[in-house]
């Protein structure tokens, strides 16, 4: 029988210096509407993908956390039950016990980095552009560069005007190529607040000679002040240049010394690696994908390091743990770790020389999922669908993000979660052939299994989502006719909604703003004082 924690004890634990791990179980767009400042969300429908990477020691201390009706704790407790997880308490009542103890809910996702973006700013006084007078200088052909330090596929979905990607720990790597000049104005965006203002910080503590500033509430400030953003761009940054190299290795050993970046050797990673039975270890490489695709580390995982301090939460659930950052140079992870460590992740540090002398490995992470072992069947073709659904009226569930099936799916899909898959199967039209579609294959090839045994009838599924369909040359739709079950997978963020977007953006301006003031009376999480 799973063991039960109360919410004072939990928040003892919280306190303390113990590694362990709380995780709340529901569907992120429940997580994101009420939950306690310090869980890491892995629903339920996701624990087989995601659980192992994200809290890879099997004796850590795990509470499960849900709305408080135990209907995706009880789940998620025996799974683990059954896959080794040994230590594992069930929060009595769950948020809404937590917070009938008198303490502290949160709204949103990621909280922790984003409090941390706002916690920064008032700390260091970071300098800010309002997008009015960006625009003005911008018409004055001033010279300025915008950084844009969002992933590419955000930079890409829509960015400021004029802007170049270069996201998180690749700012200071890359500056002196993209801003030579020091009188150039360095403007640095993302989305809303937290990234701008973590990316203009770095610069500043990078030591770089130009007037650096964020652009205030990024692209939302943009959008609300009356301006058009580009959609589709493509500007990245370059090659480093050996000038740019050396200046941003100068500058990361000044930041290192600052913020006290520790770095370790293969052999002490080797003592660590031993020593992960009774120690959580996190490789963690901040390079660019595709750079970590190219050859990594084996055990690494990509986590570049601007979205490793955006959501951290995401990356790693159990604190208090060992997080090892890796790069080819030893810059980019040690400006990242600089921030971890400002954010309370004390025992973080840099591998060096981490991808020198070694064998590496080739190609996305592909985490294990043992519950796939003896599933039998491959995935088939977007023409054998497109065929299947001529010919045999085959019916197709997409079990993607619900943001992206609103924006387009395969036509005539319905949309599903495998979360409550029985209730929903029964909404589904009568059919001989189903066919399952996801971005992920592992994520299809369980969502087919768990239908097949259902419906009792034939189930097939294809990989690649969407992308793969309309790469095969196939027009896609949009819409929201054919949802079965109301769409709580994702919380939904100002852009991903298909109205109401600019109140949607004041809100969450406003929220993220306000953030320093609720987490003063929650009290569970304090950043270690640096100076300014």
């Amino acid at each position: 029988m799973t063991k039960s924690i109360d919410a004072a004890s939990l928040r003892a634990l919280l306190l303390g210096g113990e590694e362990h791990a709380l995780i709340d179980v529901r569907e992120q767009g429940m997580f994101g509407e009420d939950h306690i400042l310090l869980a890491a969300n892995i629903p339920v429908s996701r624990l087989e993908l995601d659980f192992r990477d994200l809290v890879p020691r099997p004796t850590t201390r795990i509470v499960l956390c849900d709305g408080g009706d135990g209907a995706a704790t009880g789940p998620a407790a025996d799974w683990m039950a059954g896959v080794g997880y040994t230590d594992v308490a069930v929060l009595e009542g769950g948020v809404v016990g937590w917070a009938d103890a008198g303490y502290e809910i949160f709204s949103g996702i990621n909280v922790p980095s984003k409090l941390f973006g706002e916690y920064v700013e008032h700390h260091f006084e970071t300098p800010s552009i309002p997008a009015e007078d960006l625009q003005a200088r911008l018409d004055a052909d001033e010279d300025l560069v915008i950084l844009d330090t969002r992933p590419y596929d955000e930079y890409h979905r829509m960015n400021i005007p004029g802007g170049i990607d270069a996201p998180g720990v690749e700012l200071a790597y890359r500056v002196r190529d993209m801003a030579p000049d020091p009188s150039t104005l360095v403007v640095v965006n993302c989305a809303g607040r937290t990234r701008s203002i973590i990316g203009c910080q770095s610069l500043v503590n990078a030591g770089v000679a130009n007037k650096v500033v964020a652009l205030r509430n990024g692209t939302m400030g943009w959008h609300l002040a009356g301006f058009e953003v580009e959609h589709g761009a493509r500007r990245q940054c370059g090659p480093v240049s050996d000038d740019a190299l050396a200046w941003s290795g100068r500058a990361a050993g000044r930041v290192a010394e600052k913020f006290g970046v520790r770095s370790i050797t293969k052999d002490e990673l080797a003592v660590w690696r031993d020593e992960s039975d009774g120690r959580t270890l996190y490789l963690l490489d901040v390079r660019y994908p595709d750079e970590f695709e190219s050859g990594h580390l084996a055990g690494s995982r990509s986590a570049p390091g601007g979205q490793l301090v955006q959501a951290t939460d995401e990356y790693v659930a159990t604190r208090n743990a060992r997080l090892v950052l890796i790069d080819d140079t030893g810059i980019r992870a040690t400006m990242a770790a600089s921030w971890l460590l400002q954010m309370g992740w004390t025992d973080v540090v840099v591998l060096e020389q981490a991808l020198t002398g070694e064998t590496l490995e080739s190609g996305a992470h592909q985490p294990g999922v043992p519950e796939l072992d003896g599933v039998a069947g491959v995935s088939i073709t977007p023409e054998a669908v497109r065929d299947l659904i001529a010919g045999e009226g085959a019916v197709v569930i997409d079990f993607g993000s619900s943001v992206e099936y609103r924006r387009r799916h395969i036509p005539g899909a319905y949309w599903a979660m495998r979360t409550g898959l029985a209730e929903i199967a029964e909404k589904l039209p009568p059919a001989s052939i189903y066919v399952v579609t996801a971005p992920e294959d592992s994520y299809a090839r369980l969502a087919a299994r768990d239908l097949a045994a259902i419906v009792g009838k034939t189930v097939k599924w294809m990989s690649g989502g969407i992308t793969a369909w309309e790469a095969a040359g196939f027009e896609a739709e949009d819409g929201t006719s054919r949802v079965l079950v109301e769409a709580v997978d994702r919380f939904q963020l100002p852009y991903d909604r298909s109205g109401g977007v600019e109140s949607a953006m004041n809100r969450y301006l406003e929220w993220e703003v306000n953030l320093i003031e609720q987490t003063e009376r929650d009290g569970t999480l304090k950043f270690p004082h640096f100076p300014a």
